[in-house]
């Protein structure tokens, strides 16, 4: 199972069609042979390699390991088209990582929003690029539901009111906070950083909304579309809401 797993995440579905069809015409004893010139590169003939010498140490027939992978090979293609996850990255970069930028992926999920947005952020201040997209969601008809952390003056921790400022900036906003908090939850805050778009796609990070976090900071987190996670994502933030753990401002 593993070396199947391993050849079908490797190699592109032809490739593997064209491996099973080999397969039912060899034995285990022959397919290290046989199997090797089916695939063009190093890295999957090391593979193949592999498949073949665990063939050998099972009783599986020709016909079933050629089903076994074909079955293997769509799963995997059809998971892969329907999720998407890539990293996200701001700050110092290196060769060995090719990253979208913050403000890249966040400006991806708002200008994708065809129906309802829902961000999270802990601050939000000084992010013209990120405001002008906020605003052009909510002309073409997206309902934007902000949850943001209050200022001091309104029982939070921070000694700015993010949640005016914002109210200024995004007008068409519906602006939340999270100001009942009781049990193990009584001094907490709004850190979560997230945005979800149509629960279709979200964006998970550390970085606030502030230009700091767009350009200079050194920021991470990852770019989903499709699958479960910005279902799930959006529906938790939804129940918050009408669960009234967090309320309109």
């Amino acid at each position: 199972m593993d070396a199947i797993a391993a050849l079908v995440s490797l190699v592109s579905p032809e490739k593997v069609q064209a491996v099973a069809t080999r397969v039912r015409r060899t034995e285990a004893t022959k397919a290290a042979a046989v199997l090797s010139s089916v695939v063009g590169t190093p890295v999957a003939s090391t593979v193949v390699e592999q498949l073949a010498a665990a063939w050998q140490n099972t009783k599986v027939g020709s016909d079933e390991l050629a089903s076994m992978l074909l079955a293997a090979s769509h799963v995997y293609t059809k998971a892969a088209s329907e999720q998407s996850t890539e990293l996200v990255w701001t700050g110092p970069t290196t060769p060995f990582v090719s990253a979208r930028r913050t403000e890249q992926a966040l400006l991806q999920v708002i200008n994708s929003a065809e129906q309802t947005l829902f961000i999270t952020s802990f601050v939000a201040y000084d992010v013209s690029t990120i405001v002008k997209a906020l605003n052009a969601a909510y002309e073409r008809g997206v309902s934007i539901t902000m949850l943001l952390e209050s200022s001091q003056d309104h029982g939070g921790s921070i000694n700015i009111d993010v949640i005016g400022k914002m109210r200024g900036l995004v007008p068409g906003a519906q602006l939340y906070a999270w100001r009942d908090k009781t049990g193990d939850f009584s001094d907490g805050r709004v850190h979560a950083k997230v945005a979800v778009a149509d629960k279709a796609s979200c964006f998970i990070t550390s970085a606030n909304l502030t230009g700091y976090a767009m350009e200079k900071n050194m920021e991470a987190g990852v770019l989903i579309s499709g699958g479960a996670v910005p279902h799930t994502l959006a529906d938790h933030l939804i129940s918050l809401l009408q669960a009234k753990i967090i309320q309109p401002v």
